[in-house]
């Protein structure tokens, strides 16, 4: 065999060699770039939460730090509320995740575990996700943020959580001794990805309605919850994303927010896809639907809660 054979074998196996560890790599998961400084757990209840019905890690609600590098925090606090259906949590798909990636901002994120059916009904929830917030604005200053750029997001049912937020809401307990309690849960905006907003047929979703306020609920209670029905001109800045095709949660949902947002005055932003399953989160694997955390971005800012 002549030098030249031998050398013309080398370099077919070396091409060879190199195309299948570019293919391998290919296959391989990509691996997360973590940008985000998760905290400890805090409890919102130091001492036990309000009607808790035991204590395990499922009656005792928690609000998670994701906190930009030193000298990266903006300002701007988004506290995150992942959907389940009022059944289970996507602590990571719609939770942790999404905190990197609104980090990656400079914005300081907070992921909530609040309590679930069918072991808790309304109003627990709402409690769960107010104290949150008045948590996260009586500790501004710690965690220099400014409390009046605290927003809140919310995928599914925890869409409805956060619209809830934004729907129902008080100015702070001012004579109240726990200074978390004098803090308003108001947010001060609200990005809903699609969201469960009504309660009411032929759109609710049947899951979430039967698990926030039993099998039976009583008619007015219903309309309280179906949050297009209550919006008002102090309602929050609103950024929405669904798809049409969704099978899970109608659009119909985000539309009817959207239509009682523009009816009273709110600024509000709303994007359509044509398809995409429920629960995408950021998407990562369809560049067409992740295109909506860039429209996000713009639009925070266009009212500056990102600089």
């Amino acid at each position: 065999m002549t030098l030249t054979s031998l050398s013309s074998i080398w370099s077919a196996r070396l091409i060879l060699a190199v195309l299948c560890a570019t293919q391998a790599c290919a296959r391989a998961p990509a691996a997360r770039l973590v940008v985000a400084r998760a905290e400890a757990a805090i409890p919102l209840w130091a001492v036990g939460a309000p009607g808790a019905l035991g204590t395990t890690a499922a009656d005792q609600p928690v609000v998670t730090p994701y906190l930009p590098a030193e000298g990266r925090a903006n300002g701007t606090a988004v506290v995150i509320f992942p959907g389940g259906g009022y059944a289970n949590l996507s602590m990571q798909k719609e939770g942790s995740d999404v905190a990197e990636w609104l980090v990656g901002s400079g914005i300081t994120a907070f992921v909530v575990r609040y309590r679930l059916g069918s072991a808790y009904h309304h109003p627990v929830m709402l409690g769960d996700a107010q104290r949150a917030i008045r948590t996260v604005r009586s500790r501004a200053a710690e965690w220099r943020v400014d409390p009046h750029r605290i927003g809140v997001m919310g995928f599914s049912a925890g869409g409805h959580l956060a619209s809830t937020a934004g729907t129902h809401f008080d100015a702070g307990a001012a004579s109240n001794s726990d200074s978390v309690e004098r803090a308003s849960p108001r947010p001060d905006f609200m990005v809903l990805i699609y969201p469960v907003i009504t309660m009411r047929d032929p759109f609710a979703h049947r899951g979430s309605r039967t698990r926030l306020l039993g099998e039976s609920p009583d008619s007015a209670l219903v309309r309280s919850l179906s949050n297009e029905t209550q919006v008002t001109h102090d309602t929050p800045p609103t950024f929405l994303v669904h798809t049409t095709d969704d099978q899970t949660v109608p659009v119909e949902n985000s539309l009817m927010f959207y239509r009682a947002l523009r009816a009273a005055g709110v600024p509000a932003e709303m994007h359509i896809f044509e398809h995409g399953v429920h629960g995408f989160g950021l998407a990562p694997a369809s560049p067409e639907l992740a295109a909506w955390t860039t429209l996000c971005q713009s639009w925070m800012r266009r009212h500056q809660w990102i600089p």
